[in-house]
């Protein structure tokens, strides 16, 4: 879906959507949350920051997810699963670049796990039953996706799936696809804290803040009430 669409709702939409706003409650997600168990394996925490990227529909809602996570020091919108020279917005919007909308997580893994990041993505980010969509977004560009940085990082991925579809948790097969990660590139600027900076925006409050909403009702010791921007983290660097 481009940008133009992601603004694009009903009429009757957007009469629900500000009803919502006055009593500052969002309408409901385009994917429920779904209680999940932790991974049974994790990597090990060792010294420094660590990386993990994750693709799971429009980048908005899963960096905006991760920016109200403990232990997330940065979270970055971009592309992943393509070349440099088409990671722009325009290009990835046509579905043709090979790129996933995705969000670069840089975590202190002493605070939260790879582990635990990845239960949040499966609980509360996205639907990773959907193939090449998510709720109103369609296209390979919206696929769910793990790219890793590490061998570790790829066998928790890769288990812990097998441990969701062998719990049969989600009713359908899981259909996220883990790859090692060529490059990561940020998206545009416009692009970055869209969440913070436009929590009215009808997209945003109808599918998005009720994440948000998610996030602290089942990750209540993950959460944090204040988000870790991508601007303050330029400002601070």
């Amino acid at each position: 879906m481009s940008q133009l669409s992601r603004l694009a709702l009903s009429a009757a939409a957007i009469g629900a959507l500000a009803i919502a706003a006055v009593v500052a409650v969002p309408l409901r997600a385009a994917e429920d949350a779904v209680v999940i168990p932790a991974p049974l394996s994790d990597v090990v925490a060792s010294g420094g920051l660590q990386t993990a990227v994750v693709s799971g529909g429009c980048f908005w809602g899963v960096q905006g997810v991760f920016q109200h996570t403990a232990g997330v020091v940065n979270a970055v919108s971009g592309y992943a699963g393509g070349n440099k020279s088409t990671a722009t917005y325009e290009q990835v919007s046509t579905g043709t670049t090979g790129h996933a909308e995705s969000v670069e997580i840089t975590f202190d893994p002493n605070k939260i796990s790879y582990g635990k990041i990845l239960q949040i993505f499966f609980s509360v980010v996205h639907d990773p039953t959907q193939l090449n969509r998510q709720g109103p977004d369609t296209g390979t560009q919206y696929r769910s996706a793990i790219f890793t940085t590490s061998e570790d990082q790829k066998k928790v991925a890769e288990a812990y799936i097998a441990q969701l579809n062998a719990g049969k948790v989600y009713g359908k097969a899981i259909v996220t696809k883990v790859t090692a990660l060529q490059g990561f590139f940020p998206a545009e600027a416009y692009h970055q804290d869209y969440l913070t900076l436009h929590p009215n925006q009808p997209y945003i409050a109808y599918n998005d803040l009720p994440k948000i909403e998610n996030l602290k009702k089942l990750f209540a010791e993950n959460y944090i009430e204040k988000p870790t921007l991508v601007a303050n983290a330029r400002l601070s660097n």
